[in-house]
Parts: structure tokens; C-alpha cells; sequence
């Protein structure tokens, strides 16, 4: 009789694997008949999770110790972020029936699956779906910690050190006879995500746990120790699975997401790119004359672009207003396919992600960034900011149609918020965004080139008339004062909004001070032209600068700070 490690180092045959499949075929077939007849199972729909933890199992992702298997490292990690999209936050009903594979359904490609590592007789194989078992497991203790009834659990077949097997805590799965399942006397839900290396998968329920406190003890892979034969490490050529489909080898990739072109994260983005990495844009700017678009594309593996969501982008635009809740909705719809299209043109082998912030909710929101790196290019504050600040602007000017006209859907602020919190890197050239991170890197800002100005007599509005641009304060410190105003924008507050004050068009060629009073501003292009150009500026801290010569900062809304700012500017003016 062959020893067991004889048996180990047997190589397995194809006719063996022929047989294997007939026989796998015929149990699915048996289960496809039972199941039929269970009129208690279904797959289970997402809803509002319980609020009580009963159960929790974390269990670290395998570790990247070469090229060599870090295709299949990631392989199976992109096969467990599609096999979270079916399980997190789903709710089942008391006394149903919670079943792995009709739950999440069967591993193939045009799923999203992909080749991963799935461990069988003793050796790790290049499979599609490859790395589910580690869900499987995690879901086994979380529901017996939970005190769950276990109606189907299969243990591995083969048991290795430091794995939740060697503890009889783990439960593996195959299509679809092998299967996990089991239900509860009251309702539960299930959290299962990928946080910091880990995945983590929780039941919970609606009542708090009275009995003992679950155990949470990590399961899985401990990373030192040794692996099994795979098909990379294995000298066995001879063997029919080395030699019809040893992975591929992949190496470190970045993609990064961006849209509206911002020189600060265009030139940081330059200095580390390599060319292995992916640029993702809505159109090439420089090949078609877009300079809005107009990132720099040399260097990369891939660009990839979408010509006809930019496009789209361009006709909805030119038929809406250029404010209003009808343009935000239009803005924030299109936001979400360009990353939903992003998402989708994905590599599992990407392995950091670098995200403009538009896009970041929504990237967040498929699961795309679980067990990646990812750095955000942050434009401006986040939406809870936003909306805190324009609801203390609205409140002092209820009379506004444009700062309580719109607000972003509070679930998104609160993806947005989520996704921050795990981000690697937050990058911004806006000094009042970076003060809110800790993980910052400030970025300097874009400047252009500025002949130095003539003196000028002209108080210079460089902004449209707007409330968030600070035009009621501007306004009162005009009235107060008796300053006349140059405006750089059109008014959209109100036809009649500066009556009361001397106002013209113009440009910042005669200023002698450009004011912005803004409660919100991303880009101060102009106010950086005018500090180049030896003209005083006064701004607020939402003007996102540092403080530097001739550059006066006030509290965005406090007008007394502001007409004292101002006062010198109207003894010029013989006022």
C-alpha cells in the first residue's frame, strides 16, 4: 500500500479527472432535482442590515510573496469581490434556508470570475472561482458563533497547517453539490467585506446577543507559513494541469480614474506612472482638442477612453441651465456610469487604484476597491462638508434660488465618507480640504505665467453671482462702503441683485484688489493669476490657499471681518 506521502506526490491523470467530472455531473444533477422540490430556498435580496453582531469571522488574504503567484493571489481576490456583491447585506428570513451557491450562483467567467487559486488534492490549481472556500469558511464560523443551524457543512478533504480545517472550522464548496447552508429561528443579516487585507464577514440580528460573547478568532492562512504545491512552485511538468494551464506571472499595476483635467494631479501623476500602469479618461484632450480633457497620455501601458459618454456629457450639458438641481442630477448621473464604465474595463491584475473624487463613490459602491490600494485626488470638500456649509449659507439667505436649490443624496455622502476612511493617500493642491485629512499629500498649485499689473483702481469680483461664491456678503460690504465692482461673471442670483451698488464687466487687467468671499470654491485659477500679478487678494479659507503675500484671508460669511478687509480699498476709491 502507498504511503501518504506517496500518495501525495502521485500526479494526478486525466482520465482520473474524466471520471471525476461524470461523477461531479451526476451529483449536480441529483441536486438540481432536490432542489427543485425545496420550496424553501431562494436567493436572498439586500435590505437595511440588523443593528446586533452575533457573529464574526476575519480571516487574511493570502500574501503576494512573488510575481509568480501574484496572478492567482489576485485572481482570488477578484473572485471573492464577486462573490461579495451577492452576500453583503443581504437579509434572511426566520426559519428560512441561507444556501451558498443559490445565493451566489455558479463561478464562470462571463460572471466576472476569473482564474484563482483553489486548493485540491493537496496542490493549488489555476481554476475559474478559485479562493470561494475562504468565504465559505469565514461564513461557517460566523454562523456557528452565531448560533445558527447548520443544515449542509462538507470539511476539506485535506487538512493544512494554520488553516481553519486543521480546527474543524471550515467548510468548503463545489457547484453545486457541495454546498453550505443554514438558517435561523429569527431573521439575520450578513456583512461580508474585504477591510485592510481581511475578509470579514458578520451575522447579525435585530435583538442583542444575551448568551456568550461570539469567539471572533481569526481563521485562514497564517502568512508564515508553508504552502502547498502549486502549479508555479511545483517541478512536476509531466503533471496534465501544469502543462494546459499555469497562469500567467503579472507584476505591480496602478489604473488611475480621472476625468476634468487638473494640472496639480496631471503633473504628480507624470512623476510616478510607469509604463505598466492604465489611464483611464472620458476622451483623449489633446488628440481631439478637448483641453478640458487634455491629461497627459504618454508613457502609460493602456489608455483607455469613452468617447460617447463624453459626448453624451456635451449634449446633456449644452440643454441644461448652467445651475440648477436639474444640471446636479445630470452631473452626478453621468459621474456614475463613467465609473461604473471604469469599473468594467478593470483588470483583476490591477492592483492599486488611483481615483479622482468625483468618481470615488461610485467606484466604492460596486466593490471594486475591496483588497486594492487606493489613493483619492481630492477636489474639493466632501459632500457632508459641502452640504454643512451651504446649508449655514441657505440659512442666512433663505432668499437664494441657487444655495438650497440642490443637494446630493445623503447615501452618497456617506459612501463618499466610507471610502475616504480606507483610502492609502489623499491628494489636494486645496490647503482648507488638506487641514481635514490625516493621510494627506498636499500638492502645490498650477501656476501660469503672470505679467506683473499696472496699478488699478477696480474692487474685481472674479466669479460668477453667485450665493456659495460669497455675492450677498460682497454685496452688503459694497453698499456699506459705497464701492463700486468690477463682476467677471454673469449673475444668475437675480436679474436685479446688484441694485444699490455701481457695477460693470470687466476683467482684472485695472484691479487693485480681486475679493472673493466664497463659502465654496475648488479651483482659484484666477486668484492665483492676481497673487502672480502683484494684486492683492482677499479670499476666504474655502478659496483652498496658503497663506502668502498680499493675500488677506477672512471667515467665509462674517461681513464685519470683510468690510474692515475692504475699507482701505474704498479710501482709493474716494469713498
Amino acid at each position: 500500500m502507498d504511503s501518504d506521502n506517496d500518495r501525495a506526490l502521485r500526479l494526478p491523470m486525466r482520465s482520473e479527472a474524466m471520471v471525476f467530472g461524470f461523477k461531479a455531473w451526476l451529483l449536480r444533477l441529483r441536486r438540481w432535482v432536490a432542489d427543485a422540490r425545496e420550496r424553501d430556498l431562494k436567493r436572498w435580496s439586500a435590505a437595511a442590515l440588523p443593528a446586533h453582531v452575533w457573529g464574526e469571522a476575519v480571516s487574511a488574504l493570502d500574501t503576494i510573496d512573488s510575481d509568480d503567484h501574484r496572478a492567482l493571489v489576485m485572481g482570488k481576490i477578484q473572485n471573492l469581490r464577486v462573490a461579495l456583491r451577492a452576500i453583503d447585506g443581504v437579509h434572511v428570513a426566520a426559519g428560512h434556508l441561507f444556501s451558498f451557491w443559490r445565493q451566489v450562483g455558479r463561478a464562470r467567467r462571463g460572471r466576472g470570475y476569473v482564474i484563482g487559486r483553489e486548493l485540491r488534492e493537496g496542490c493549488v490549481i489555476p481554476a475559474v472561482g478559485g479562493g470561494l472556500c475562504q468565504l465559505s469558511n469565514a461564513l461557517y464560523q460566523a454562523a456557528v458563533d452565531a448560533g445558527l443551524e447548520i443544515v449542509e457543512r462538507h470539511a476539506h478533504s485535506r487538512v493544512i497547517p494554520g488553516s481553519a480545517a486543521e480546527s474543524g472550522r471550515d467548510a468548503t464548496v463545489f457547484w453545486n453539490y457541495v454546498d453550505l447552508r443554514f438558517r435561523s429561528t429569527e431573521p439575520f443579516g450578513i456583512s461580508a467585506r474585504i477591510e485592510g487585507g481581511q475578509l470579514r464577514v458578520r451575522i447579525l440580528k435585530h435583538s442583542p446577543r444575551t448568551g456568550p460573547a461570539p469567539r471572533f478568532a481569526p481563521i485562514g492562512f497564517v502568512p508564515t507559513m508553508s504552502v502547498p504545491r502549486s502549479c508555479h512552485s511545483c517541478a512536476q511538468a509531466a503533471c496534465f494541469r501544469h502543462a494546459a494551464a499555469k497562469p500567467a506571472t503579472a507584476t505591480h499595476r496602478t489604473t488611475f480614474m480621472v476625468d476634468a483635467l487638473w494640472p496639480e494631479f496631471d503633473t504628480w501623476i507624470m512623476a510616478g506612472r510607469s509604463p505598466r500602469d492604465t489611464l483611464m479618461l472620458p476622451l483623449d484632450g489633446i488628440r481631439h482638442g478637448r483641453p478640458q480633457y487634455a491629461w497627459n497620455t504618454d508613457g502609460y501601458g493602456k489608455v483607455t477612453t469613452f468617447p460617447m459618454l463624453a459626448m453624451w456629457r456635451s449634449l446633456v450639458s449644452r440643454r441644461l441651465s448652467s445651475q440648477g438641481a436639474a444640471r446636479q442630477r445630470a452631473v452626478l448621473s453621468f459621474r456614475r456610469r463613467l465609473a461604473h464604465r471604469y469599473v468594467e474595463s478593470l483588470s483583476y491584475l490591477d492592483e492599486h487604484v488611483v481615483v479622482i473624487q468625483d468618481l470615488l463613490p461610485y467606484v466604492w459602491e460596486t466593490g471594486a476597491l475591496q483588497g486594492r490600494t487606493f489613493d483619492v485626488l481630492m477636489t474639493g470638500p466632501t459632500l457632508s462638508e459641502l452640504h454643512t456649509v451651504l446649508d449655514e449659507a441657505y440659512a442666512r439667505h433663505p432668499e437664494s434660488p441657487t444655495l438650497g436649490d440642490f443637494r446630493a443624496p445623503a447615501a452618497l455622502a456617506a459612501i463618499e465618507s466610507q471610502a475616504l476612511q480606507k483610502a492609502r493617500q489623499i491628494l489636494t493642491p486645496h490647503a482648507n480640504v488638506a487641514s481635514e485629512f490625516e493621510q494627506i499629500v498636499r500638492l502645490p498649485w498650477a501656476r501660469r505665467v503672470s505679467a506683473r499689473a499696472s496699478p488699478g483702481r477696480r474692487v474685481v469680483f472674479p466669479a460668477p453671482t453667485l450665493g456659495r461664491k460669497g455675492a450677498y456678503e460682497l454685496r452688503a460690504c459694497a453698499r456699506e462702503l459705497g464701492l463700486p465692482l468690477t463682476l467677471m461673471g454673469p449673475v444668475l442670483e437675480s436679474p436685479n441683485f446688484w441694485d444699490g451698488v455701481e457695477v460693470e464687466m470687466g476683467t482684472m487687467a485695472e484691479a487693485t484688489v480681486v475679493v472673493l468671499p466664497a463659502w465654496l470654491e475648488v479651483r482659484p485659477t484666477i486668484l492665483l493669476d492676481a497673487l502672480d500679478a502683484e494684486i492683492a487678494v482677499i479670499a476666504t479659507p474655502a478659496c483652498g490657499l496658503p497663506p502668502q503675500p498680499n493675500l488677506t484671508i477672512v471667515p467665509a460669511g462674517d461681513l464685519t471681518a470683510l468690510v474692515d478687509a475692504m475699507r482701505p480699498y474704498a479710501a482709493r476709491n474716494g469713498t
